[in-house]
């Protein structure tokens, strides 16, 4: 059985996330492992803090704390609110980890001295108000190609481009706000990302089919409007150093200008995807201690990374439209470039006997709005991980967010339709399901799991269906089609509704018996079943229906057909009803947290 290697996009350092972070990356990512785990397969779910940059200079000046400081409390509040959520990592790292460092420095050598990374004297923006170096996003100006004012000198967050500070119209400090801002010479690192281009548009094009068109068009645009060589180091004190004084001469003998480069640290869009490879790396060391051994042996991360070890592994990845063209050109620059070398002819070789693994499937997630604006925390507009929790238990938001996954275009929350779906689909569907055959076995069959009587062509008619809807589940589930998954799901939920309505075991019981406890019988194996399809979705409201029944959590997800999969509860279990798993939201809450959070007229 092949091993499922799955990494949801770094949460930066920098505040608590909100919901269209929950929705662009980590949640599918959690849903799609906690399936994967409960089909049997080796699943590693890795993810972390993505730690380096400016933004977390100025975050950690601002709360008084020294960057470490900082990044460390952060971090455990990201990890405590993931948790809560129930976003079942395998491991949450950290980008400023000593593995990070030290892989993020062997990289950046290796491709050094496979000729892939040069020395440039670049010209850089200085503020003089804040008697720094500037790094591009914190250079503001109007985007040149679509005259967004508010765009970052890296990159247009409205139409996407790449871009360098120098293109800005009106440049300004983001940090200050001042226009007193000069060009000065500095010297950085650049990898040559243009070399890999054609080979990129290969492994792209084959993968056209296989992943979202949302995601193969924002990568062939990237080539398509010419890929640039990119700077990967800055002027910063946090983060990882360059440490070039440790790297041998590069092809044309030469060796780097440690002076030149001294005091600069990676650019944080280097160091961050390699930490995908670091934190397993983390993970193993940390199982390793757990097991009083010392710090992992390379063989026991490097399974998941490197062939032919990994050849058996399927790396699937999660993430934002921001994040892809970093996913799809410049981390697999950098593994490329590790891997294999360019020949003066123009042809590639293999330079690695086991290369690292490039990623398998990529799933990419337009934005989820609020009432059709972003979501802020300045102007206090939307719904953020932390005060979700103080509202509302982690399933109604794991379930809204899943079933409203902007998969084909963007999505927007509002609290009305928030309302309506949690209330129609949990309390109404799933929650009246449970509670309504479980309260009558404990008042009619002295709550146990009853014996006696066949299946009819109702039940044979309620295997048939449940066998359709199981599969259409199971192979949305299998494809990452999360709306698509979440309609199946309920509309599962929905059969067992129905089969209670018409089988009607309340009426039953006054004259036939038997008729009524295979009803019952039916219903209670329903609800073992829906405990375990429901897990990846709603882990905390299906571990209580599972513990209802008398079921495992997590179970195995089924694998029968007809009344299989609908008969594995013995006669004689004992069962109890759980308390209600589903409260409605009312219109008076709804109006509170408009007023609190914002709504259609805050846009």
């Amino acid at each position: 059985m092949s091993r499922i290697l799955i990494t949801s996009a770094l949460p930066y350092i920098n505040g608590i996330k909100h919901l269209g972070t929950l929705a662009g990356s980590m949640l599918p990512a959690d849903v799609y492992a906690r399936f994967q785990r409960s089909r049997g397969r080796e699943t590693l779910y890795i993810c972390a803090t993505d730690e380096h940059g400016t933004p977390t200079e100025l975050a950690a000046a601002a709360a008084g704390q020294d960057p470490s400081t900082f990044c460390q409390i952060q971090h455990d509040v990201q990890y405590d609110l993931g948790r809560k959520f129930g976003l079942s990592w395998d491991h949450f790292g950290r980008s400023s980890s000593p593995q990070n460092h030290k892989l993020t420095q062997r990289f950046a050598r290796e491709l050094w001295e496979a000729g892939f990374i040069e020395e440039r004297i670049t010209q850089q923006v200085y503020s003089n108000a804040d008697k720094r170096f500037l790094p591009d996003r914190y250079v503001i100006g109007t985007c040149p190609h679509c005259g967004y004012t508010a765009a970052r000198g890296d990159q247009c967050e409205n139409c996407t481009r790449v871009l360098d500070p120098a293109d800005l119209i009106s440049p300004r400090s983001a940090v200050s706000g001042s226009e007193d801002i000069e060009i000065r010479d500095s010297k950085h690192l650049f990898l040559r990302q243009s070399v890999f281009s054609d080979k990129l548009r290969t492994w792209i094009d084959s993968k056209k089919g296989e992943w979202p068109l949302l995601v193969t068009s924002i990568a062939l645009k990237w080539l398509d409007e010419g890929l640039q060589d990119r700077g990967i180091t800055r002027d910063l004190e946090w983060g990882v150093p360059v440490n070039a004084w440790e790297w041998g001469p590069n092809p044309k003998g030469e060796t780097p200008d440690i002076e030149g480069l001294a005091g600069k640290v990676f650019y944080v869009w280097f160091d961050a995807p390699i930490e995908y490879i670091a934190a397993t790396w983390e993970w193993a060391d940390a199982r390793a201690a757990e097991a009083g051994r010392g710090p992992a042996e390379d063989a026991e991360w490097e399974r998941w990374w490197r062939q032919p070890g990994a050849a058996d592994v399927t790396y699937v990845e999660f993430m934002g439209k921001d994040n892809v063209p970093f996913h799809t050109v410049g981390f697999p620059c950098t593994l490329i470039g590790v891997n294999e070398r360019l020949e003066a002819d123009g042809s590639w070789r293999l330079a690695n006997n086991a290369p690292w693994k490039l990623v398998d499937q990529l799933k990419g997630f337009n934005w989820l709005d609020y009432y059709g604006g972003k979501f802020s925390t300045s102007q206090k507009r939307g719904v953020f991980m932390d005060q979700a929790l103080e509202l509302l238990p982690a399933d109604y938001w794991r379930w809204w967010v899943t079933a409203n996954t902007p998969e084909t275009s963007d999505a927007t929350f509002t609290w009305e339709q928030f309302q309506a779906q949690v209330n129609a689909d949990l309390a109404d569907v799933l929650g009246n399901f449970v509670n309504r055959i479980l309260k009558f076995t404990e008042t009619r069959f002295e709550g146990v799991v009853p014996a006696g009587g066949e299946p009819t062509e109702l039940e044979t008619k309620l295997y048939a269906d449940v066998d359709a809807k199981l599969a259409e589940l199971t192979d949305h589930l299998e494809s990452r089609e999360f709306r698509k998954s979440t309609t199946a799901l309920r509309q599962l939920w929905v059969l067992g509704n129905q089969y209670l309505t018409e089988a009607a075991p309340w009426t039953a019981i006054k004259t036939d018996p038997a008729r009524a406890a295979i009803v019952v019988r039916t219903g209670l194996n329903l609800v073992a079943l829906f405990a375990k399809v429901s897990e990846p979705f709603i882990p905390f409201a299906a571990e209580k229906i599972a513990m209802g029944v008398g079921e495992e959590f997590p179970g195995v997800w089924p694998t029968g057909q007809g009344a299989a999969i609908l008969d594995i509860l013995p006669p004689g279990r004992k069962v109890v009803a759980p308390q209600v798993l589903f409260k409605k939201v009312e219109n008076e809450q709804v109006v509170e947290w408009v007023a609190r959070f914002g709504g259609s007229e805050t846009e």
